[in-house]
């Protein structure tokens, strides 16, 4: 019961070191990089479409994103989210495509950015210390039950605990080289 309790924590704690992932890949560090413009959506026949799925979008360069809506219309309305989204750039039309120019970041952007990373490590953690206490509650629901002896949930709960630590570990490491990544010229 326990070894299934252990994996079932580590599948959850290891969804939320990727969820850390794809919201490092938002962060803008050296070059610029297209996961910026995940999260902005446009309103497409009625409905809230990720940019990805309505135009191509490549990085043309270090600096450069261009993005070619497949029908035309929609140029107003990407150029609009784009503002709205405050990703820092002001999105250029040349009729048929749009433009973001990224400036080189400052060393105050990079700090500030930096800053943000640490954010999402630290709510990663929380999300891998709600999921610590889930699995400790479930241990001590089942020796509540006497479907466990006490010293088995005392060696369970110090496996989750083993495990929670592991998992912090990572997070600390993934900030640590996220930070040295954005602060790196």
């Amino acid at each position: 019961m326990l070894h299934s309790l252990y994996k079932n924590t580590k599948e959850h704690m290891d969804k939320s070191i990727n969820s850390l992932q794809k919201d490092f890949t938002t962060l803008r560090s050296g070059r610029v990089n297209v996961s910026i413009l995940d999260n902005i959506r446009i309103e497409y026949y009625g409905t809230p479409t990720p940019l990805e799925q309505i135009g191509s979008i490549i990085a043309q360069d270090a600096t450069t994103i261009i993005i070619t809506p497949w029908e035309k219309p929609l140029l107003k309305d990407i150029e609009k989210a784009i503002q709205e989204a405050n990703i820092g750039v002001n999105p250029n039309t040349d009729g048929d495509s749009i433009k973001l120019f990224f400036p080189p970041m400052t060393s105050d952007q990079r700090k500030e950015i930096a800053k943000h990373a640490k954010a999402m490590g630290e709510k990663a953690k929380v999300a891998i210390r709600n999921i610590r206490q889930d699995s400790n509650n479930m241990i001590k629901k089942s020796e509540k039950n006497k479907e466990i002896t006490t010293d088995e949930s005392k060696k369970g709960m110090d496996e989750i605990q083993k495990i929670t630590d592991e998992y912090i570990r990572k997070i600390d490491n993934m900030v640590k080289h996220k930070e040295e990544e954005i602060i790196k010229v």
